[in-house]
This record gives C-alpha cells, sequence and structure tokens, in this order.
C-alpha cells in the first residue's frame, strides 16, 4: 500500500494552493460580508484551467484523475468554501454526469464549453417537497410528438442564477414511482425557464443559491440525459460525484480550522503565556488534525476506487459522513480556542463555522448517510448468511483478484 503522491498529484496540490491563497483569499471576507457572487474570480478559475479537471483531453480537459481532484477542491474549500461550491457543481454534478450519460452529440456540444467556463451548469433535483426524498419528484415532463413539456419548480440549486444549461429531473409517469424519471439537458435560455436568488441563508453567502421555474418548457428528445425510465439512476449517479465532493470540501475546512486556530493560539495570549500552550487548547487543535487526517485518507481512498472505476457509493458515502461531520467539530472548536473573538466577523472563524454547517445536509444529510453505509453493512451480512461477518480484506484488494 502505497501513500506516496506522485509527482504530479503533488504538482497540482500546489498549484491549487498557490491560486487559492492568491486569487481567492483576497476578496473572501469581503464577498462574504456582501453576500455576493465573484464573476471576476469565476473567469480566474476558467482560465485557469480548474474547471477542466478531470474530463478527456478529446472534450477540452486535461485528464486528471480524482486524487488530483480532491486535493484541488481541498485546497479551494481550506480558503473559502463558496467558491468551493461553484468548482464542485460544475464538475460534480454537470460535467460528470454528461460524459457517463450523455450522447456522444451532447459530449461534443456541452463538454468543451464547460470545461473553458463558456458554459456554467447546475444541477436541478432538489424540489420544495422532495429532499432527502429524491424519488418524490413533482416536475412533470409530457411527452408531446418528439418534445417533452416540463412543468415544475427546483429549490436551493447552487450556481442556479448563472447557469446556461441545467440537469433537470422529472417524472414521466408518477404511476412508475422512481421507474417514470427523466433526466434532461435544459440550455436555460429556453423559453418558460426562469430562475430567481434565494438570499438570508445562514452560509455560503457568495454562492449563487436559486430556484428554479420551469413553465411549460419544451424541450426536444435529444435534449435527454441517458434513457427514458433512467432519470433516477442519473440523479443518484450526480449525488454519488456531489458528496465525493462535499466530502473533500469538509477537508479543506478543517484543514482552515487549524491554520487559524493554531496561528492564534500562538499569538494570544492569557494568563501570562500563549494559549497554545494549554492543554485543553492543544486537545482542540489534536481533535482536528486527527479528523483532518482520517478524513482525507477517506476522501483518497473513494478517490482511488473512483480511479479504479468500481462501485464506490460506500466508500463516498462513508468519506461525506465523516468529513462533513468531523468539519462541523472543527469549526466548533476554532471558534472555541478564539473564544469571545470567534464570535464576531473581525476574524474568518465566523465565516468558516456558519459555512461549515450545510456540509451536512446537503448531496444527503448525514442521517442518509448513515442509512446508505448501515444498509450496505446489512446487505452484506445478509448475502453472508446468519452470524457471518463482512470480510474487511475484500475492501482493500484489487478488484481483478476477486472472483
Amino acid at each position: 500500500m502505497d501513500f506516496n503522491l506522485t509527482s504530479d498529484q503533488r504538482a497540482v496540490w500546489q498549484w491549487a494552493r498557490d491560486f487559492a491563497d492568491k486569487e481567492i483569499a483576497p476578496k473572501v471576507e469581503e464577498n462574504d460580508q456582501k453576500a455576493q457572487f465573484d464573476f471576476d474570480l469565476m473567469k480566474k478559475i476558467a482560465d485557469n484551467g480548474f474547471f477542466a479537471a478531470i474530463l478527456p483531453e478529446e472534450y477540452g480537459g486535461q485528464a486528471m484523475d480524482h486524487i488530483s481532484y480532491a486535493l484541488m477542491t481541498e485546497e479551494i474549500a481550506r480558503v473559502d468554501s463558496s467558491t468551493r461550491t461553484l468548482f464542485s457543481v460544475q464538475i460534480s454534478l454537470v460535467e460528470k454526469p454528461i460524459m457517463e450519460w450523455g450522447s456522444e452529440a451532447q459530449k461534443k456540444h456541452y463538454l468543451p464549453k464547460l470545461a473553458s467556463g463558456e458554459m456554467i451548469g447546475c444541477f436541478g433535483l432538489t424540489e420544495p417537497n422532495a429532499g432527502s426524498d429524491a424519488g418524490n419528484q413533482q416536475t412533470r415532463a409530457v411527452k408531446d410528438g418528439d418534445h417533452y413539456v416540463l412543468n415544475g419548480q427546483k429549490t436551493w440549486i447552487s450556481n442556479g442564477t448563472i447557469a446556461h444549461v441545467a440537469i433537470i429531473i422529472a417524472q414521466t409517469d408518477p404511476s412508475k414511482g422512481h421507474k417514470g424519471m427523466c433526466a434532461f439537458l435544459v440550455d436555460t435560455d429556453t423559453k418558460g425557464f426562469t430562475s430567481q436568488k434565494m438570499g438570508n441563508k445562514l452560509g455560503l453567502k457568495s454562492s449563487d443559491t436559486a430556484e428554479l421555474f420551469l413553465d411549460n418548457v419544451r424541450v426536444p428528445e435529444s435534449a435527454m440525459l441517458g434513457k427514458p425510465g433512467e432519470g433516477f439512476k442519473v440523479a443518484m449517479y450526480c449525488l454519488d460525484q456531489g458528496r465525493f465532493s462535499v466530502a473533500c470540501g469538509g477537508v479543506g475546512v478543517m484543514q482552515a480550522c487549524i491554520d487559524v486556530s493554531t496561528e492564534y493560539a500562538m499569538e494570544r495570549e492569557a494568563f501570562g503565556q500563549k494559549i497554545g500552550e494549554f492543554q485543553m487548547v492543544q486537545s482542540m487543535i489534536a481533535d482536528m488534525a486527527v479528523d483532518c487526517e482520517c478524513g482525507r485518507l477517506l476522501v483518497l481512498r473513494a478517490a482511488h476506487k473512483k480511479d479504479q472505476g468500481v462501485r464506490n457509493t460506500r466508500e463516498t458515502s462513508m468519506a461525506k459522513l465523516f468529513c462533513a461531520d468531523a468539519a462541523n467539530r472543527a469549526a466548533y472548536n476554532a471558534v472555541q480556542v478564539f473564544g469571545g473573538y470567534g464570535f464576531s466577523e473581525e476574524y474568518p472563524v465566523a465565516r468558516i463555522y456558519r459555512d461549515a454547517r450545510v456540509l451536512s445536509l446537503y448531496e444527503g444529510t448525514s442521517q442518509i448517510h448513515r442509512i446508505i453505509v448501515s444498509h450496505d453493512e446489512l446487505g452484506l451480512r445478509a448475502a453472508n448468511g446468519p452470524g457471518m461477518p463482512n470480510n474487511p480484506i475484500d475492501r482493500y484488494s484489487n478488484p481483478a483478484d476477486l472472483d
């Protein structure tokens, strides 16, 4: 088992770190306080090739592996979770699903433009009455000749008002339940498609969050992503990718908490000494450091499975669950290290604390991920027979070595 990164992976990590510190960090607090989306920063991200990270070269990508993508995502999140959301949605929730489920015509039309930043994408699954219950889609798609007519509403959609294309999950036949769902690529300038910015958020204030409205939006059959009835599969694939990027983001948040807490602890004095010399402060920082390393290893394990091209739902859910909850613990402890100043917007820990909270909510709540992991464990035990434990050896074997 080799824990060393390749020279290319180390170079990508350093590149992303330098970019985050130089280009993202300077305006983070201003953008957060003004709750403004930074279009200039988005252009810099695009121009520097971030949106092209893991796409194949034939579609304008850089063909990076998932480990490199994880490290890039971590570094962006270390500086700003709002910017990480823009980056993650573009790649994990739009580019990757088109790459996996799209026709060749769809790939050639959308992927180069998404890779260059000429197009921004969003993922329309969540509805007012369909969050964790993703199969309860009220948005309808009715067949009309060689077109579909879409009507419905989506909510809490990241990149929603700035997107040029949206992946919309809709129900074509309610009697079939989730098997009646379809996915569509909808250009946002299509007649009847409108968006509205959502404000007054607890965190991610400089991220674009919107409601989408579809009023008799007419799209051709060729706009369908995947085949009829595969919409739920497309949605689950999208969530699997999105959950991975959220896990990466959680590692970045934990690293940010360590960075600001250790710096402050060695500057702030109380009772005649640096507060970093007190064991209770050291204990909180130690907890952050252990959680961060555990989370990073879980993320890299999931990334490795993705690069192998094998099923990784369990590993991805574990990474997302742990990193989301651990990031919240780290943010809580970071505020505690800062004491009263941690409650002030004068220091970055207040923003980090607010931004961290959503990690355990979107792309599947922590409770949903506990269900996913437990069902996987229980399912395997049932397959092995009563009282038969799972064999962890299989988890760490090359798939080619297993029958």
